[in-house]
């Protein structure tokens, strides 16, 4: 992500958090996701193990904007047959947590990180591997009775050319690939968080290929729900700290997000840290403004259980910690689910290189 951008950042999008990446057309390298409850509860101090990853520069701090309260009518609770949310058994944390069984910080680390569910990306445009990638996912999440989140990540332009560059070589590549990709969504539950960054981020386009790229994003919401009627789709809102709700509306809706055959609503907070009150008030205020019928939101709450930084910083930034456990049932009108879509320890690009693994880092936020 650019500097004056959002937050989804270098942070894991690059490799993402949970990537799944091209190994092979049957078994994703793709990273994690079961249930949880909304809290977490304290947990002993573990003495920190010897230092991990080296530090990379630090990209400029990012502006901080005006968050946005108001107050919205409940809407109607959809009904879910599924118990809860999928843990994909491959993740960087894992990986660790396998290789260090005598690590002390282990336990706090798989405990409060490893055994949560989260969302697993899919961050290289990879057409002749996606679709059976995907299906890898959602059929294990099928298999279980749980409902899996998944993190298409390969606009083209992605991140306006930061930390997180990469994505299909032009709009009709990736017309292509979210072909694909839907192919491997399967029937059961899912939840799509579509292209973080994608609208929010999108000023740094021309009117002409900013409005090319929303009619791709609507496509893409369409194309999901056709080919699996229980998809989850949500757009990207930003964050409170970002775009106003009037002006985040405005963008969403050129992007198909208040369009029922598209759209299941918004996300917001993906990779950033502002709390989840915060969040909530200004995701009421973007669905108040966008209009729609019976659209709701979902926030990352992987990371803000201590806000965000007074300075406005986003690259790994101290004193942070794990927020709200992904769940959904947030008790909340209009908000679906708290979800980790960014995995807490992958790094933004500042603990390591970006979505890389800092146990340290985890370490820090989980206890």
């Amino acid at each position: 992500m650019v500097a004056a951008a959002s937050v989804v950042v270098a942070a894991g999008t690059v490799s993402g958090v949970i990537s799944a990446t091209a190994e092979g057309p049957d078994v994703p390298e793709a990273r994690p996701v079961p249930s949880a409850s909304p809290s977490l509860a304290p947990l002993p101090v573990v003495p920190s193990a010897s230092p991990s990853v080296s530090t990379s520069a630090s990209p400029s701090v990012r502006p901080k904007r005006p968050s946005a309260s108001a107050s919205a009518p409940p809407r109607v609770k959809r009904t879910t047959a599924s118990s809860g949310l999928y843990r994909h058994p491959a993740s960087r944390v894992l990986d660790w947590v396998r290789a260090h069984p005598d690590d002390p910080r282990r336990p706090v680390i798989e405990s409060r990180i490893a055994d949560q569910p989260a969302a697993v990306w899919f961050a290289d445009w990879s057409p002749d591997t996606v679709t059976a990638r995907v299906r890898a996912v959602t059929s294990g999440g099928a298999a279980q009775g749980r409902v899996p989140v998944v993190v298409p990540y390969a606009i083209p332009g992605r991140d306006c050319g930061g930390y997180s560059e990469g994505g299909a070589p032009d709009l009709d590549a990736y017309d292509g690939w979210i072909d694909r990709f839907a192919a491997g969504l399967g029937s059961g539950e899912v939840v799509v968080i579509l292209e973080p960054d994608s609208v929010a981020q999108a000023d740094c386009l021309s009117a002409g290929r900013r409005a090319e790229r929303f009619a791709s994003l609507a496509r893409a919401g369409r194309v999901f729900k056709q080919a699996n009627p229980r998809a989850r789709v949500y757009y990207d809102a930003g964050h409170s700290g970002w775009h106003s709700p009037a002006e985040q509306a405005d963008l969403l809706r050129q992007a198909g997000a208040a369009s029922p055959a598209s759209s299941d609503g918004i996300f917001s907070n993906v990779s950033n840290f502002h709390a989840t009150a915060d969040e909530i008030a200004y995701d009421r205020a973007v669905l108040d403004a966008l209009g729609g019928t019976g659209l709701g939101a979902v926030i990352d709450t992987s990371r803000n259980g201590n806000g965000a930084p007074a300075d406005g910083e986003w690259c790994d930034p101290a004193g942070r910690t794990l927020g709200r456990a992904p769940t959904l049932s947030t008790g909340e009108a209009r908000i679906d689910a708290y979800l980790w879509v960014k995995l807490p320890g992958e790094s933004d690009g500042c603990k390591g290189a970006p979505g890389t693994f800092s146990p340290s880092y985890a370490y820090d936020l989980a206890r």
